[in-house]
């Protein structure tokens, strides 16, 4: 096994915001509270004790909460011993989310989890005193059914096709049986192969919903390693965040702050979200659909619910299960009724993050550490060989398709193609040019200003249609260079953002997931390339 690192800068797959955080870019310190550092965690320990948050109430509704979600599950001594410890005020939580992506959806589900796994440990190491508990929120409230009925397996696309209206948490598994036929015959006969049909088939075809089934599956694949799994579509947990949505209902200080804030940011970056002025779905069975306040009524979209001022309120009092927080809103609902220290997270969910850290001051609640998940490439031992012999580098891999053709033409043609000397000689002449021509009438400069960038037009025309020339005469060098490329960037993207587990579970069965928990480093801040 081999390991190289990237800087995130250099892979060209993160964005400018992204990047700028890693380098600590003073004009972003105020969009969030403390860098991710082993010494800062130990006083965003210290923000949290102080804060009102997770009372000895509030850590024991969460603990009869995971508990009653686990009623009907196997699971490892460790997690059950890490859902006890939370109701311990020493027990803080390390938390990722992610949709119910069928049978996990993109590879990086296991990078975000491993992450938090990972961190927990290395907390545990440098602050024993405290326990550190890995969670996975499963975003059972989404109702984005399209971006989580499919995967890729080997380059094809495994769908779900039905309707679905409402959350996807309960949704029914109507259909998965024709999914699982489909995917089963690709598989082989391998004993990895077996075991991904009875992983799937025990999810999907033994569980009524499509909550029930997620939460199996990722407990399947990580209750060795103490994770904890929780789905905050609750009316215990949903009481505690009662405040916050009567606020966000009378008063829209979510849109206010965030509104501010992306006036703020948006000097510099791109904006992620924009905020309603009521950020709360209403959640019902087949049913979530925005709140909005119209004509001092507020209004259900595309229903015929509308309630006034005080019949609202009568309705968050008596069913908070059926208000839903939208992606501004859920953040502040996962801290509230978590003891959470630290949010990790992809670049696009971060990017969102740091709209929020004036909200969360104006509604005083401690802002978590946020933390860039861990980026991976695998590379199979025959990739890693066919790479070394054909000396191409980590960094050569991660350029764009055309950029990384011509270098490598460039470098294995028998013939220089690079014609930079002889634009460097071009234009040391020019320079004589110019001078005498402003000795003389400088009425020449323009003209020989535009000989200047005719000339070297022309040298660059030279260079392209040789380039092209040998691309044709190194083609078989060339296709076996872009064939590599594509089979670690497929669709031209991330592996992480395209591929599934069970590709991988398929070449390295029970190897697969210890290997990533012995090498991903949450905290290193650099893009891994791990040869297995």
């Amino acid at each position: 096994m081999q390991q190289g690192y990237l800087p995130f800068r250099n892979t060209g797959y993160f964005s400018s915001l992204i990047c700028d955080y890693l380098d600590e870019n003073p004009n972003l310190k105020q969009f969030y509270n403390h860098f991710p550092t082993l010494g800062n965690f130990k006083t965003q320990i210290d923000d949290r004790a102080a804060s009102n948050l997770s009372s000895e109430s509030q850590r024991s509704t969460l603990v009869s909460v995971l508990k009653k979600q686990y009623k009907n599950i196997e699971t490892s001594e460790w997690s059950l011993q890490n859902i006890e410890s939370l109701q311990s005020k020493d027990t803080f939580t390390i938390t990722t989310g992610h949709q119910l992506n069928l049978f996990t959806g993109p590879l990086y589900f296991l990078y975000k989890i491993v992450s938090v796994i990972n961190l927990s440990k290395e907390l545990k190491e440098t602050y024993p005193e405290y326990n550190f508990v890995p969670i996975y929120w499963m975003a059972t409230e989404d109702h984005d059914f399209d971006e989580i009925n499919y995967f890729n397996f080997k380059g094809k696309k495994v769908q779900w096709n039905r309707e679905s209206q409402g959350a996807v948490g309960e949704l029914s598994l109507e259909g998965l049986e024709d999914v699982f036929n489909l995917y089963s015959k690709e598989l082989g006969t391998s004993k990895n192969a077996d075991y991904l049909r009875k992983l799937f088939s025990n999810a999907y075809l033994n569980h009524t919903n499509l909550a029930d089934a997620t939460r199996y599956l990722a407990n399947e694949l990580f209750k060795d390693h103490g994770l904890v799994i929780i789905d905050a579509n609750d009316t215990d947990l949903k009481k505690q965040f009662m405040p916050f949505m009567e606020d966000e209902l009378l008063n829209q200080t979510a849109f206010k702050s965030v509104s501010e804030t992306n006036k703020n940011l948006s000097k510099d970056y791109s904006i992620q979200v924009n905020p309603r002025e009521i950020n709360l779905f209403y959640l019902k069975e087949n049913l979530r659909e925005r709140i909005v306040f119209e004509d001092d009524v507020y209004k259900v979209l595309n229903t015929e619910i509308n309630w006034s001022k005080n019949d609202i309120q009568k309705e968050l009092s008596e069913h908070p299960e059926r208000f839903s927080p939208n992606v501004i809103m859920r953040p502040l609902y996962q801290e509230v009724i978590l003891p959470n220290l630290c949010y990790t997270g992809g670049g696009g969910e971060l990017a969102y993050w740091f709209q929020l850290k004036q909200f969360f001051n104006t509604v005083n609640v401690p802002f978590p550490i946020l933390l860039l998940r861990n980026s991976v490439l695998i590379k199979t031992e025959q990739q890693a060989d066919k790479l070394k012999k054909l000396n191409i580098s980590n960094e050569d891999i991660f350029l764009k398709r055309d950029t990384f053709i011509n270098k490598k033409v460039r470098e294995i043609s028998n013939i220089n193609i690079d014609f930079s000397p002889q634009k460097i000689h071009l234009e040391a002449q020019f320079k004589e040019l110019f001078k005498l021509a402003e000795q003389t009438d400088k009425s020449f400069v323009g003209a020989v200003k535009a000989q200047e960038v005719k000339q070297l037009k022309g040298l660059e025309n030279l260079e392209k249609r040789l380039l092209k020339s040998q691309k044709k005469t190194l083609a078989d060098q060339v296709f076996r260079i872009t064939e590599l490329q594509e089979q670690l960037f497929p669709n031209k993207s991330l592996q992480e953002r395209n591929a599934n587990f069970s590709e991988f579970y398929l070449e390295y069965g029970e190897r697969l997931i210890p290997n990533l928990i012995k090498n991903l480093e949450p905290l290193k801040g650099e893009f891994l390339i791990l040869n297995l």
